[in-house]
């Protein structure tokens, strides 16, 4: 049986890279891995790119309406890989799920596990329920812990109030922290 797998981090851990690396293998052996991204990640268009400068172009960006069971074309597809998968609605985390189980086809998620106020994102709170296997891909802080959690940065300052998605741009950017730095910065803002 394929299975579903959720492999999830703070930012900065590399998810986009270890998409990028299991495509490759997929491709270098003579198979075929197709990659998904949520349109609502509009950082990179239609590619997935990570912050060490690889990108790769995806061959579905998924709407929010999306079915990705009547949309997407399996025929000769050996793997779904999926970047930020948090931005998947839960019915479409239940439909790579169905891909998995009833069509063979293994399907890879990457995404983070919680916004920058330490909340569930819906496609992540279903992966987490559905995924066969769920991985921590680790990294760490600026102070040397393990890194958790997602700080959001408005021209350089921490905040922790707004809208729970805010792609990444000039003014908006993301730190991985540990949680005494979470609190410190928390605690020095308010």
């Amino acid at each position: 049986m394929s299975k579903l797998y959720f492999r999830y981090s703070a930012m900065n851990a590399g998810k986009s890279t270890a998409l990028m690396q299991v495509a490759h293998n997929y491709h270098e052996r003579g198979m075929r891995a197709i990659i998904l991204k949520p349109a609502i990640d509009t950082k990179a268009a239609d590619y997935i790119s990570s912050r060490i400068g690889l990108s790769k172009p995806v061959d579905y960006l998924v709407g929010e309406s999306d079915d990705l069971l009547e949309d997407i074309d399996l025929t000769g597809v050996d793997c779904v890989l999926v970047d930020e998968a948090q931005f998947l609605s839960s019915c479409q985390v239940d439909q790579l799920w169905e891909m998995a189980v009833t069509r063979g086809v293994p399907v890879i998620c990457y995404g983070l596990r919680t916004d920058f106020q330490m909340q569930w994102f819906p496609g992540s709170t279903r992966l987490l329920l559905l995924a066969h296997s769920i991985e921590e891909l680790k990294t760490i802080c600026r102070c040397g812990r393990k890194a958790l959690y997602n700080m959001r940065l408005v021209d350089g300052q921490p905040i922790f109030d707004g809208d729970q998605v805010a792609i990444d741009g000039e003014a908006v950017t993301y730190e991985s922290v540990c949680g005494k730095c979470y609190i410190d910065y928390r605690g020095w803002i308010e």
